[in-house]
């Protein structure tokens, strides 16, 4: 079995350790230089040093929200593209969508989705299964086969698609209470959004697009958090994007009510003001927003109202965003760039400190989504799913890095912090010295 011993590496932001990986686990940390062999049958012999001092090490990076577009969209992104671009960023963990071409809303795709991960090697995959049939939102998919399946579903999402037929949504929160699992929705009142290109506000009044209402995604949320209370089921709200989202949130969570909400990457960062551009890379479902609701973003993401940061990561081939604004595709790659925007947003805006990260991109994703292995702490005996960030790095992002099949990213040309140095997965570097291994 293989040996790493990193070296000087600031575990969390704290305490500066080493760490000795043997085999596909931590076998011992220690502040720095002061690992103690005698009488552990440990030895750091033969292992592969990493150099780590001045970088964070934190727990492997865990995305409740991937869209891998494997089985039926290989164009946009596969299995293995995707998780190549998951380690680049420093994920060990990613859920991946039910909207795939088959849907995976039955036994047999999610499986196969689940063994594509497994060959891929660069990280795990988790399934997420569809919660109606097709996404189209009239019958319930087979929920309990898909957790019975191999790959073991516990997380049901039509994303991309809102569940808003009410007791479609009712019988979804019963029928996964049964093994513990949760829906993930997509909170967008469809009537609401008809034609909608846009955040509504100023700036859609000036463009002259239709305005996507921050109430298409309040009301859902406000109905789906008292079904949860009723059922008394979870349930996990997606790419939560305003302020008034936030203040309901924070009213369940304060009534006990078992809902957990994400926020993207692009929605702490990102303005609608970005659209005055006609620039279809900043078209985006949930809409880019207002610096208002930004802001209330950050805050309830520092406080705990917000429990995680989710990529949305959502890849599309060249032809599908390189077009007028109206006939663009929506969504933006995220896996690449996500930690570096959670430090600029996060860290180096004194909301949270590395701890806090450790827990909003690995701890909290890894146990709402039931991810075995991954959002550990780092110490001896857990499993070794580690990510090494050089946060002193800066540099100017340019896609034609990427490891992604994609490249629509909203932060072309712009500088952004932190570097993943290195990924290790149960053991085995994925990343070395910021490059695939």
């Amino acid at each position: 079995m293989s040996k790493i011993l990193i070296r000087g590496a600031q575990v969390l932001g704290g305490e500066v350790q080493d760490v000795l990986i043997d085999g596909e686990t931590i076998a011992a940390t220690a502040r720095q230089g002061e690992i103690d062999w005698s009488g552990t049958g440990l030895s750091a012999e033969g292992a592969t040093v990493i150099e780590a001092e001045g970088q964070i090490l934190l727990p492997g990076l865990v995305d409740l929200h991937t869209h891998l577009r494997e089985p039926g969209r290989e164009d946009s992104e596969t299995v293995l593209t995707g998780t190549r671009a998951a380690a680049s960023g420093g994920y060990t963990a990613v859920f991946a969508m039910a909207n795939t071409h088959p849907v995976a809303d039955t036994a047999g795709v999610v499986e196969q989705v689940w063994r594509l991960g497994k060959q891929s090697g660069y990280c795990d995959v988790q399934p997420i299964g569809a919660v109606t049939v097709g996404l189209e939102g009239k019958k319930l998919a087979e929920l309990g086969a898909m957790n019975d399946s191999a790959a073991g579903v516990t997380v049901f999402s039509d994303d991309g698609k809102c569940v808003d037929d009410a007791v479609i949504m009712r019988r979804a929160l019963e029928y996964v209470k049964a093994f513990g699992g949760v829906v993930a929705q997509h909170a967008q009142e469809p009537r609401l959004t008809e034609g909608a290109q846009m955040n509504e506000g100023i700036v859609s009044a000036e463009l002259g697009l239709g305005g996507w209402p921050a109430v298409a995604e309040e009301s859902i949320i406000a109905r789906d958090v008292l079904l949860a209370e009723h059922v008394g089921s979870r349930v996990h709200i997606c790419h939560l994007s305003t302020a008034g989202s936030v203040e309901i949130v924070r009213w369940a969570k304060s009534r006990g009510i078992d809902v957990t909400a994400e926020v993207t990457p692009h929605h702490l960062l990102l303005t609608d003001e970005l659209v005055r551009s006609y620039n279809p890379v900043y078209k985006v479902n949930p809409p880019l927003r207002t610096e208002k609701d930004v802001l209330a973003l950050r805050e309830a993401l520092a406080d705990g109202t917000i429990d995680i940061v989710a990529t949305d990561h959502a890849p599309h081939p060249h032809e599908d965003k390189d077009c007028e604004w109206a006939a663009a595709a929506m969504g933006m790659v995220g896996l690449e760039t996500a930690l570096s925007v959670v430090q600029q947003t996060m860290v180096e805006t004194g909301l949270l400190d590395w701890a806090g990260v450790a827990d909003r991109m690995s701890f909290a994703p890894a146990r709402i989504g039931r991810a075995t292995g991954h959002g550990r702490p780092v110490s001896a005996g857990e499993p070794a799913n580690l990510t090494l960030l050089d946060p002193a790095y800066r540099g100017v992002v340019d896609p034609a890095g990427f490891a992604s099949r994609s490249r629509n990213t909203p932060y072309e040309g712009r500088e952004l912090p932190g570097r993943v140095t290195h990924t290790i997965l149960r053991g085995r570097a994925t990343v070395v010295d910021g490059k695939l291994a």
